[in-house]
C-alpha cells in the first residue's frame, strides 16, 4: 500500500488554528461548521458577541441584517464599533471589524428592516442554517418566529437589557447522533460475547499464566473469568446483577491475584482496574427504551422520499436489531484504556473493531435497500458507521415555536405554574417580554427617554402578560422600576456572557453534536443565577 501523501501547509496551519475545537467536534464537525451560514438580526452588543464566538471557530458565512445607524450608546457598549463608525450603518461597520477575526469567514450586510424583508422577500431566510435575532419588538418576533417555523429554519431569540438576559431556541426537529454523554457506559458484550471475542477469552487461562503475563492481561479477561467461575460455583448461567453478586465476583478476582513467598498479594495494576470496573463491566447488554421509541416511531416506520437521513438510518437500525442484531444495537467497537501488554491490547482492540465494522456494514446494506426503494439521496458509508458507533446515545429534540408563547394554552399554564414559586427566574422572562411589548407599541425601550414616566406604561404591559397567563399582579413594582432604570441599555459583561452561551448553542445545532438547551435560558447578571425552562 502506498504511503499517504503529506498534508499541505495550508491544512497543517488550519489544524493548528482550530486544534482545540477539533478535539471537541472532530474534522466532520468542523466541516459542518464551515458549511453553516448564520444570519444575525441587529448588531447590538449581544449580537456582535454572538458573532465573535461563531466567527472565531470558523463558521462558513455570516449575514447581518440591520438598518440602524451607529449611535453613541452603540459605541459605548459594542466593542466592534469605533468612534469613526458613528452615523454609519451598524451592520456594515460591525461586519467590517468582526471579519478581521477570521479572514476565512464570508460576510454580508443587509441594510433593510426585518419587517420589510418578511413582507417583500420572505424566501431570504431559507438559505440560512440558523437565524439569530436581538432587540426586536413583539410584533416582529411573532411574525419572524412563525415564518421560520413554517420554513423549518432554526431561530434563536436573544434578549439583553441591563442585568437581565435570556435566549430562546426555536427548533422544529433536531436529531443528534453524537450527543457526547458525560458518563458513557463501555459496550463490552461480556454477557453475550460474539464468536471472535469468545474465542479470545476462552484462549486465556489465568491460573496457568506465568507471573510476567499475569500482570499484563486486560481487565476484561479477568472479569469474564471471574464471572465464569462464579456461574460454575452457583451452578447457574445467570449474569451477576445484584450488589451482593457483584461483590462475590470481586472476591473471586482477589483470589486470582498472585501472592509472594510470604503470602502477601502482589500489586498488579490490571487486577486493581478489574476490581474498579466490575460495576460498569457487568452491566447487561440491552436496548435502551429511548432508542426503542426512536426506531419504532412513525417517522422511522413510515418513510417517504422526503425522510431525512436520520430516519432512514433509524429504520435500517430497526431492521438490523430485529434480524442480525438479535435484539441488540450494533457494537460500538471502542475499547477503554487499560493496563495490558501491547500484544493483548491491540489484539483485543482489533477484535472489537472488526465486529463493529461487520455490524455497521450490515446496517449500511439495509440503508442502501431503503434508498433504492425510495429513490432518495444517497447516505455515505462513513455516516452510517458514525451512526452505528453512537447508536446507544441518539437524541431527538422536538421543540415548540416562539409564537406559541404569545397564545393561551399549555404554554400559558406552564408560565403561570412557575410564577407561583418564590424567587423564580420566570419573573425576569415576564419583564423581558413586557419590554418587547413596550418596544412594539412605542418604538423605543422602556425608560429610554423618561424612566419615571414609563413605569406606569411598562407596568400595564406586565399586567397584561400576567392576565394572559391567569396570574395575579406582582406584589411589588421593584422589578418594573429596575427595568425602566435600564433604559434598554446593554451591559457589556452580561451581553458577553449570553453571547458566548448563544454561540455555543448555535454551534451545537450546526454540527449536530451535543444536546442544545431545550429551550429557554434566563440569566440574572446581578445575582449570576441562571435557569432553563421548556415550553
Amino acid at each position: 500500500m502506498a504511503s499517504p501523501s503529506p498534508k499541505s501547509p495550508e491544512q497543517s496551519e488550519k489544524n493548528k488554528q482550530y486544534d482545540r475545537q477539533l478535539r471537541l467536534w472532530g474534522d466532520h464537525g468542523q466541516i459542518a461548521l464551515e458549511k453553516g451560514h448564520i444570519c444575525l438580526i441587529n448588531a447590538t452588543a449581544l449580537g456582535t458577541e454572538i458573532l465573535k464566538s461563531i466567527v472565531l471557530p470558523g463558521v462558513g458565512a455570516i449575514t447581518i441584517v440591520d438598518d440602524c445607524t451607529v449611535s453613541e450608546e452603540d459605541i459605548g457598549s459594542n466593542f466592534f464599533l469605533e468612534t469613526s463608525s458613528k452615523g454609519l450603518n451598524r451592520g456594515s461597520e460591525t461586519l467590517r471589524l468582526i471579519l478581521e477575526l477570521n479572514p476565512a469567514v464570508q460576510g454580508h450586510a443587509v441594510q433593510e428592516p426585518t419587517g420589510q424583508i418578511l413582507q417583500e422577500n420572505p424566501d431570504f431566510f431559507k438559505s440560512f442554517t440558523v437565524v439569530i435575532a436581538t432587540a426586536l419588538g413583539e410584533k416582529t418576533i411573532k411574525e419572524l418566529s412563525q415564518h421560520l417555523w413554517d420554513i423549518n429554519v432554526t431561530f434563536v431569540l436573544g434578549r439583553s437589557v441591563g442585568f437581565l438576559g435570556s435566549f430562546r431556541i426555536q427548533i422544529k426537529e433536531h436529531a443528534i447522533i453524537e450527543s457526547h454523554p458525560d458518563n458513557e457506559q463501555p459496550d463490552l458484550r461480556l454477557d453475550v460475547p460474539f464468536p471472535a471475542l469468545s474465542q479470545y477469552l476462552d484462549s486465556i487461562d489465568i491460573e496457568t499464566l506465568d507471573l510476567k503475563d499475569h500482570g499484563h492481561i486486560p481487565w476484561i479477561v479477568i472479569i469474564y473469568k471471574a464471572v465464569m467461575k462464579w456461574q460454575k460455583i452457583q451452578n447457574d448461567n445467570r449474569w451477576p446483577m445484584s450488589r451482593k453478586e457483584k461483590n462475590e465476583v470481586r472476591d473471586l478476582i482477589r483470589e486470582f491475584i498472585r501472592k509472594d513467598e510470604n503470602g502477601i498479594p502482589i500489586n498488579e495494576e490490571n487486577f486493581e482496574e478489574a476490581l474498579r470496573a466490575v460495576t460498569t463491566a457487568l452491566c447487561p447488554t440491552f436496548l435502551p427504551v429511548k432508542i426503542q421509541d426512536l426506531i419504532y416511531c412513525s417517522a422511522a416506520t413510515n418513510l417517504t422520499k422526503e425522510s431525512s437521513p436520520f430516519w432512514i438510518m433509524c429504520s435500517a437500525l430497526r431492521g438490523f436489531i430485529e434480524a442480525e442484531g438479535k435484539g441488540k444495537l450494533p457494537l460500538r467497537g471502542v475499547l477503554p484504556d487499560m493496563t495490558a501488554s501491547t500484544e493483548h491490547y491491540v489484539k483485543l482492540q482489533n477484535i472489537y473493531r472488526a465486529q463493529a465494522a461487520f455490524e455497521a456494514e450490515a446496517v449500511y446494506r439495509k440503508v442502501q435497500e431503503i434508498i433504492n426503494q425510495l429513490h432518495c439521496d444517497c447516505i455515505s458509508e462513513a455516516d452510517v458507521k458514525l451512526f452505528c458507533r453512537h447508536a446507544h446515545n441518539l437524541h431527538l429534540v422536538r421543540g415548540s415555536s416562539i409564537a406559541s408563547e404569545y397564545q393561551s394554552g399549555p404554554v400559558a399554564s406552564y408560565i403561570a405554574r412557575h410564577l407561583e414559586e418564590p424567587d423564580v427566574m420566570m419573573v425576569h422572562y415576564i419583564l423581558l417580554r413586557a419590554s418587547e411589548m413596550f418596544r412594539s407599541e412605542h418604538s423605543r425601550a422602556p425608560g429610554d427617554w423618561e424612566p419615571e414616566g414609563d413605569i406606569a406604561i411598562l407596568k400595564a404591559c406586565v399586567s397584561k402578560l400576567l392576565t394572559d397567563v391567569s396570574c395575579p399582579p406582582f406584589p411589588k413594582d421593584d422589578h418594573v422600576h429596575e427595568m425602566c432604570r435600564y433604559g434598554g441599555a446593554e451591559i457589556h459583561s452580561v451581553s458577553a456572557f449570553l453571547g458566548g452561551c448563544i454561540a455555543q448553542e448555535a454551534i451545537k445545532i450546526i454540527t449536530k453534536q451535543y444536546k442544545p438547551v431545550n429551550n429557554l435560558f434566563v440569566y440574572d447578571g446581578a445575582s449570576t443565577n441562571t435557569a432553563t425552562f421548556t415550553f
